[in-house]
């Protein structure tokens, strides 16, 4: 092993995913980059999530310079991660959820871009999409899994291209503060630097979409770079959370709203600026015909905030008038 290379966390915060797991620590395993740390926290999985993790402790030891197992209490996404950035020793940390799989390249491609690149917080890679059988699949234009020879989407980095036309993913509009304020579109298996990572404060429960949250903080401290190369394998199934709907809507608004009471503190005006041009207060009168346009050219998480001002606009303004 080169002592000189720079040490990468993994982290694993996993749950309920007895299914997968194994899978996800061999891809670590695998990894062509050799100076590693794992680290997992089963978060109160109530299967055999953590009976797989530990199956794979030996081998685990043989292969990484340091491995930490734990358990715990449920506590959410957020506390787990944030247990796992105060156990990381690396210079980088590597999240992967535990039902997702790890190119082996990955952590090469990535260490080695962050290392010549000292201005840049983040580096990602595109992700294949996989079933629940680990087979790789495209996807059809309602994000349905689909056989690749007849897939709209062959990865998850076209799909995000697609939907977002407005961003040049090769170009470091990126990684830029406006262009995550209404949106995420990081793909997953990121490299970030340990010291910008800390920066940010970590992730807050109050904040519940935690990679968008993430993704903002990062934004205001350093560049991020999209890689073309496929370095992750997105598995794609029923329990996605992203799949659920109504529960997607509640934590995108409450992520929203801290974000907003993070860019008003002092210090943060610039980032404040750029806030509210997307997100006005509204104290202004639109006429319904110029109020439909400005509704159909922002996105739907800018719909989402916009209808619940008016929303409680109004309430408050039938209250007044009682």
């Amino acid at each position: 092993m080169n002592n000189d290379a720079p040490l990468v966390s993994v982290c694993i915060p996993a749950y309920n995913h007895e299914q997968y797991i194994r899978q996800t620590i061999e891809s670590i395993i695998l990894q062509t980059y050799r100076n590693i740390e794992l680290l997992i926290i089963d978060d109160g999985s109530t299967d055999g999530t953590l009976q797989q993790i530990f199956s794979l402790k030996e081998k685990c030891e043989n292969r990484f310079v340091r491995v930490v197992m734990l358990t715990q209490k449920n506590s959410g996404t957020c506390r787990t991660m944030n247990r796992l950035i105060e156990l990381a020793r690396g210079d980088f940390i590597y999240f992967i959820a535990s039902d997702d799989v790890a190119k082996s390249h990955a952590l090469a491609v990535e260490v080695k871009f962050l290392t010549s690149h000292p201005e840049y917080v983040l580096v990602v890679g595109d992700n294949e999409l996989i079933d629940t059988s680990s087979e790789r699949t495209g996807w059809d234009a309602h994000q349905n899994n689909v056989p690749l020879t007849v897939a709209k989407y062959h990865t998850f980095g076209a799909f995000l291209q697609s939907l977002y036309p407005d961003i040049d993913f090769h170009s470091e509009s990126f990684g830029a503060y406006e262009n995550f304020v209404t949106r995420n579109y990081v793909p997953n298996g990121y490299l970030i630097t340990a010291k910008a990572l800390r920066q940010t404060g970590g992730y807050k429960p109050e904040a519940p979409l935690e990679d968008w949250y993430m993704m903002l903080q990062l934004s205001k401290i350093g560049k991020m770079k999209y890689l073309d190369d496929v370095l992750f394998s997105y598995r794609w199934h029923q329990n996605n959370t992203v799949k659920k709907k109504a529960y997607m809507r509640q934590i995108i608004l409450q992520t929203k709203r801290y974000e907003k009471e993070v860019v008003s503190r002092p210090g943060f005006e610039h980032w404040q600026e750029i806030f509210s041009r997307f997100y006005p207060s509204i104290r202004y009168k639109f006429r319904l015909g110029k109020f439909l346009a400005y509704y159909k050219l922002v996105d739907i998480d800018c719909r989402t905030n916009i209808l619940d001002i008016c929303g409680r606009k109004f309430v408050i303004k039938r209250k007044s008038l009682a």
